[in-house]
């Protein structure tokens, strides 16, 4: 099946060293790693990207950015957006219901898991609406929750979303190793 998105722009692979940086900022609080890391996702980002996109994070369920306290994929997004001059629309998608950790299951798993769990937010629909779209996540894996995001921003409106990560899991880069 082919993706809804418009392509992947990954700021590197997910390695040890990528993930000890998505750790840290994920579980450990280190957000002054995010401005560092947005610069490695902007400069992987086609010149097309410009002041006309809308960067938007991939969200959180309200009880997990209570637990954590922020969303590291808004960290990301707002360095990006100020990178390259472009708005940043942090609540223009909802987790609708809570959703397990993905770490581990496969990709249908995730896929069901995340099933209908992501919205546009219902009053940020007009802000999607015919926009170019960046959707901005930490660490790329299956698809699973950048095509759930995908859908729920072309079910808005939008004209094209490209995904944005700090680090992609590519299972035949890593055999190379």
């Amino acid at each position: 099946m082919p993706p809804r998105h418009g392509g992947v722009a990954a700021g590197t692979l997910y390695n040890d060293a990528s993930r000890s940086l998505v750790l840290a900022l994920k579980h450990g609080g280190r957000i002054a790693l995010a401005p560092l890391m947005a610069r490695f996702v902007s400069a992987r980002l086609p010149q097309r990207v410009d002041a006309d996109w809308l960067v938007v994070p991939v969200p959180l369920h309200r009880w997990r950015l209570w637990r954590r306290g922020y969303n590291q994929a808004a960290l990301l997004a707002r360095g990006i957006a100020e990178s390259r001059g472009c708005s940043v629309l942090v609540d223009g998608l909802v987790r609708t219901r809570p959703t397990p950790t993905l770490g581990g299951l496969g990709r249908r798993a995730r896929a069901r898991a995340l099933s209908g769990a992501i919205t546009a937010h219902p009053r940020r629909s007009e802000q999607i609406k015919g926009r170019r779209i960046v959707l901005v996540d930490d660490v790329l894996t299956s698809g699973a929750t950048s095509d759930a995001c995908t859908r729920a921003l072309l079910r808005a409106g939008a004209q094209e979303a490209l995904i944005a990560c700090f680090a992609r899991v590519m299972d035949e880069a890593l055999d190379l190793t």
